[in-house]
């Protein structure tokens, strides 16, 4: 598998990245060289001391520049948005890939759906959301591609990683793999339970990795925190604490702005892109400023719910299966991890959950739409059920659907944005506990921004703004992205109910 493009092409590739000669960090990193990286690297250390030296032009010479796929479709407003989505499967659909020499795209045996625009891989827990849209469709058959994917990636690189590239090899993406498992079982049979379970374990492994080396004194490591109990919860983690690649110019000066200690900050921003939260107002000390990113000392609540959706996965699969004294192991597993969840997230002051600061052993009091997980997966007492819709009615619910945070940072998971796979999640739970009329109106809201926005332009977008339905969404590190994926997932997933 190649390298890194950082790790290949060192001073030249901080050349590039520095002189921001391509807009978007993610361009170069996304080339592919020519020739062999010796070559390149050679030419490079002859040619960039001339007067005339272009680095341009240079990467244009040596590179090959990501294209996107040549197609024929083109939007047409008139058309009802669920057939708009219904022929951008086959836009947003890739071939199995071939493997090309120096690319840092992993290529995967079968084909994906990928989200759109600078998004031109297959992304971890956007797929589920995808996978939605696929299921209203009648696209199995992708279904299941894209989890045999996912489980190829679980078998070669031992995990799932944020995206089909190299350069997201240190981190993961919020597990929704037993989600993806259980979507395909729901139209092709509980058996496929059991088909699955060695992936859904070396999964659970790879978000477990360090468990038994936790004590006292060392109550943190990897993706695991031992809590004074002696009970094990998850964080957000990512294994190279250096500048992202395909974000580094950011990441550098984002460092060079602070008194931070650099490989500790970018450890903080690379776990937050395994959030897929990134960034947010969450994850940040002061509630304010992306320099004061804490990811790695928060236990959060959507992480650990979904870890107990795999734990009573992997329980589930293991009786069908017949054993017996494993679907014990993984129940009392999955109890374990609920009662600890809902003793440290849990505010009763606020009625809602929050993430936790293990080190200081406190709820951060950050709120945001992340409060809908317990409900999602069904963890909840009835009565924190209805303090947490009482809190996202009074708190999150907007004009167009419900915020991401009610905190405006400036940053594209909070306010005023409004994201697909956290509507989802606010609707299903709702509706978990009987809250009909707000998960109704959330999802009448969401449905009639997204349709505003796709007459308007065409176009389903990345994220929305949910406070004015007359502005587009902002914040980030790009600008927003056309396609989408995970909207087109979950619209019509909304629409054909």
């Amino acid at each position: 598998m190649t390298e890194p493009h950082d790790k290949v092409f060192g001073e030249l590739f901080v050349a590039v990245q520095k002189s921001g000669v391509f807009p978007d960090s993610k361009t170069f990193v996304d080339c592919v060289p020519k020739q062999e990286p010796e070559e390149i690297l050679a030419a490079y250390q002859k040619a960039k001391s001339q007067a005339n030296f272009d680095l341009y032009h240079f990467v244009e010479q040596h590179f090959e520049k990501p294209k996107p796929p040549t197609t024929n479709f083109t939007a047409d407003p008139n058309r009802p948005v669920d057939e708009h989505i219904e022929l951008l499967w086959d836009v947003l659909t890739r071939d199995a890939d071939r493997a090309v020499p120096g690319s840092s795209l992993i290529p995967l045996p079968h084909p994906y759906i990928v989200p759109g625009g600078r998004f031109g891989e297959i992304y971890y827990w956007d797929s589920y959301f995808t996978m939605l849209g696929l299921q209203a469709s009648g696209r199995v058959e992708m279904i299941k591609h894209m989890v045999d994917n996912f489980s190829f990636l679980i078998n070669t690189v031992g995990f799932i990683p944020n995206g089909n590239r190299t350069y997201f090899l240190g981190r993961s993406q919020p597990p929704f793999y037993s989600l993806m498992v259980s979507l395909l079982a729901d139209e092709m049979g509980e058996g496929v339970l059991k088909e699955y379970l060695p992936f859904l374990e070396k999964e659970y492994a790879f978000w477990m990795a360090g468990s038994e080396e936790l004590e006292e004194r060392n109550p943190a490591t990897l993706r695991v925190v031992r809590l004074e109990e002696g009970v094990v919860l998850n964080r957000y983690w990512d294994n190279r604490p250096m500048p992202r690649e395909e974000s580094w110019r950011e990441d550098v000066e984002l460092a060079e702005g602070t008194r931070r200690e650099p490989t500790q900050l970018y450890r903080d921003l690379r776990a937050g892109c395994e959030s897929g939260w990134d960034f947010s107002t969450r994850w940040f000390r002061d509630g304010k400023s992306l320099a004061t990113i804490r990811t790695t000392e928060l236990i959060p609540v959507d992480l650990n719910a979904l870890l107990y959706h795999l734990e009573l996965t992997i329980a589930r699969a293991h009786k069908l299966a017949g054993n017996d004294s494993d679907w014990r192991l993984f129940q009392q597993k999955a109890e374990t991890r609920k009662e600890a969840l809902l003793h440290i997230c849990w505010d009763k002051a606020s009625g809602q959950f929050f993430d936790d600061d293990f080190a200081k052993h406190k709820r951060t009091g950050i709120p945001s739409a992340a409060t809908a997980f317990p409900l999602f997966f069904s963890m909840a007492s009835e009565k924190q059920a209805a303090e947490t819709a009482h809190f996202i009615e009074k708190n999150l619910l907007r004009p167009g659907g419900i915020v991401t945070s009610p905190i405006r940072s400036g940053q594209q998971w909070d306010a005023p944005n409004g994201w697909a796979p956290l509507q989802w999640v606010a609707i299903a739970g709702l509706r978990n506990y009987g809250f009909e009329k707000l998960a109704a109106t959330i999802r009448s809201r969401w449905v009639d921004l997204n349709q505003k926005v796709y007459r308007n332009t065409g176009k389903m977008m990345e994220k929305y703004n949910v406070e004015d339905m007359g502005l587009d969404a902002g914040g980030g590190e790009y600008p927003v992205q056309d396609g989408f994926g995970w909207s087109n997932g979950v619209l019509l997933k909304l629409l054909k109910e």
